[in-house]
């Protein structure tokens, strides 16, 4: 409760967006591999972003 209005750091974020983004990117291998491949470049990138933050 006491975190509820707490502002998530940048690394927060992009945390969670790669999480989404490899979830998508399973959830489409099973129908669409081509697009999979490019959610799973995308989540590369952000993990790229993540690294150099720290």
């Amino acid at each position: 409760m006491f975190g509820l209005f707490k502002k998530k750091s940048e690394k927060e974020k992009l945390q969670e967006l790669y999480k989404k983004t490899l979830e998508k990117a399973h959830k489409l291998s099973h129908s669409d591999r081509t697009a999979a491949d490019k959610l799973m470049a995308e989540a590369e990138e952000i993990a790229k972003k993540m690294d150099n933050i720290q």
